[in-house]
């Protein structure tokens, strides 16, 4: 993926490497890491791997990074403010460092260690801080827009970034729209947000193809760093095939982007569902093309097998990856063609 003299690197996330079937469902227990590297690597469609490499594990990256000539660039882990949540980055950062990865995306639990709910300043002052440990490890920090994160209410977000940016350090996004896409039309979720009424008062607008939503904010703020493309559908289907903490079924945060067979999804399949899903990425990819300073730097495919997305379903979650990558490929280079018709029909109009 092309753009003048900078890459947009596309990643694919290890919990989704798997072929699912109605024989052998989504599961906990995840491949190992060499077949995973390998499904990846054969499916010609990206360029990293994108997994946290824990300690027990750093030594089967480190070989499989070699064997496959084939980076893990992408991390992520969740943290909880009250719970030395830098001790644990610092272990983290060590890991990624011995296995190269380069980036690492922190969500950070809406509920303080004691029960209160993390304010602004406390999710800056982690930022920050965590930012610079970061720095010393040459791996970039990023916090991202996440369901159980204090930033489920999306309207916390400009907000913190602001007040980063505020302290002269930059906010590294990390946007996963698919936890917003889900909410339209579901006043469930959308009270779990807190922003029931905003969203009936059109004062947080969910839909990517309305005006002021806010995929748009905060594209408009140039702050995506990194958008991760997991589909989901409006009002989404709840997953009945797994059960989360709660005892409930998983809240449906996750979509066959490819139709599925006979036997391999409990609900109806419509494609017309995963518009929103490719206008996200429309839309952040022509931000890119469109701004010399957009930070985008990189995009990644995350199907995943946690209760609340893919746990159990019987569709094959990386076919559906794979199907998104090139998607996402796709559109690229439509939009690289199309920029650069314009950028050379106003050379000729300059001439």
């Amino acid at each position: 993926m092309q753009r003048k003299d900078r890459r947009v690197k596309l990643g694919c996330a290890g919990r989704g490497v798997q072929n699912s079937s109605p024989s052998n469902p989504v599961s906990l227990q995840e491949l190992p890491v060499d077949t995973q590297f390998r499904m990846v690597v054969e499916s010609g469609v990206f360029d990293f791997f994108d997994r946290l490499p824990l300690s027990d594990k750093v030594d089967d990256y480190i070989r499989a990074v070699e064997k496959y000539d084939f980076p893990v660039w992408g991390s992520a882990w969740t943290y909880r403010i009250g719970e030395e949540p830098l001790k644990v980055l610092k272990g983290h950062l060590v890991n990624c460092a011995a296995t190269g990865v380069r980036y690492h995306n922190m969500m950070v639990l809406t509920h303080h260690a004691d029960g209160h709910v993390v304010s602004d300043e406390e999710v800056v002052d982690l930022y920050l801080r965590a930012y610079e440990l970061g720095q010393r490890y040459r791996v970039e920090i990023g916090f991202e827009v996440h369901i159980l994160m204090w930033s489920e209410d999306f309207r916390r977000v400009s907000a913190v970034a602001e007040k980063v940016r505020g302290r002269g350090v930059r906010f590294n996004f990390v946007m996963d729209y698919s936890h917003c896409i889900f909410k339209i039309g579901n006043p469930e979720e959308q009270d779990i947000s807190g922003i029931r009424e905003d969203v009936a008062a059109g004062k947080v607008v969910l839909d990517p193809f309305e005006e002021g939503n806010l995929a748009d904010e905060w594209l408009s703020m140039n702050m995506v760093w990194w958008q991760q493309n997991r589909p989901a559908v409006p009002n989404g289907p709840k997953n009945i095939w797994a059960k989360g903490d709660d005892g409930k079924p998983g809240r449906g945060v996750q979509y066959p982007f490819v139709r599925p067979r006979k036997g391999e999804w409990y609900d109806e399949w419509h494609a017309y569902l995963l518009e929103p899903t490719k206008e996200v990425v429309r839309k952040t990819l022509r931000h890119h093309f469109e701004h010399d300073d957009s930070p985008l730097e990189l995009m990644t495919v995350d199907y995943i097998n946690l209760p609340d997305y893919g746990l159990g379903v019987c569709y094959d979650t990386f076919e559906s990856s794979v199907a998104v990558g090139r998607f996402i490929r796709r559109t690229y280079d439509e939009l690289e063609r199309e920029y650069a018709a314009r950028e050379s029909a106003l050379a000729q109009e300059g001439a």
